[in-house]
């Protein structure tokens, strides 16, 4: 059984999620820790926990979901891994604070560890996770979904009620939609989704509520 818990982080209130099992083996989604004092309540509760961190995963390459990147690989010696198709923004992520926020923010991350592509999966402890492909939001936008337990981590792809903006650099509406369809068809009504920003919602809910998903 796994066990989450959600860090709200930075100016953007972005959630980076600690995801364990029984093993003590846990994934660290989207570090997107700016202030000090978040990246040090994330790297306290996987140490007070007695946790091994096994990956740092993004959902996608937008600098707000991986500020604290540094924070964990000097805490703990991981490197993000996220899809190929968002590379171009792995690799300028000091830049996208200019674009972005229109103020340059200085970021001291480390380089891409690896990039999944769309038929790899992620195993940690005593459970695999699918890799979803959902380009929209961004070119290489993915869920990370446990089908055991269904549990996906959506990221700036399906937020409750909504959906991530598609007017960023590389974004696509059609695409985007696209993506809600496959997530609607390939997600179980009962699954629970935890988004990169707001609450936590289920398939059901979004499918039937969501104008988006209409």
């Amino acid at each position: 059984m796994l066990t989450i818990k959600t860090f709200p982080c930075n100016m953007l209130a972005e959630n980076c999620y600690v995801v364990s099992d029984e093993t003590r083996e846990c994934v660290i989604i989207d570090c997107g820790a700016y202030y000090s004092e978040e990246g040090q309540a994330i790297v306290n509760y996987i140490k007070e926990n007695n946790l091994s961190p096994c990956h740092l995963l993004c959902t996608h390459g937008h600098f707000d979901h991986c500020m604290g990147n540094g924070i964990i690989f000097r805490a703990f010696g991981l490197k993000p891994k996220a899809h190929q198709d968002d590379s171009f923004l792995m690799e300028k992520m000091e830049q996208q604070t200019s674009e972005i926020l229109g103020i340059p923010i200085h970021l001291d991350v480390p380089p891409v560890d690896r990039y999944f592509t769309d038929s790899d999966t992620i195993t940690f402890g005593s459970h695999t996770w699918q890799i979803l492909h959902t380009p929209g939001h961004t070119p290489g936008g993915i869920v990370f979904y446990d089908a055991a337990e269904h549990i996906a981590f959506s990221g700036d792809t399906l937020f409750r009620m909504s959906i991530g903006r598609t007017d960023f650099e590389r974004g696509s509406y059609a695409d985007m939609i696209a993506s809600l369809h496959m997530l609607a068809t390939k997600l179980p009504s009962d699954t629970k989704i935890y988004a990169g920003h707001g609450p936590e919602t289920t398939m059901a809910d979004e499918i039937r509520y969501n104008p988006y998903m209409r």
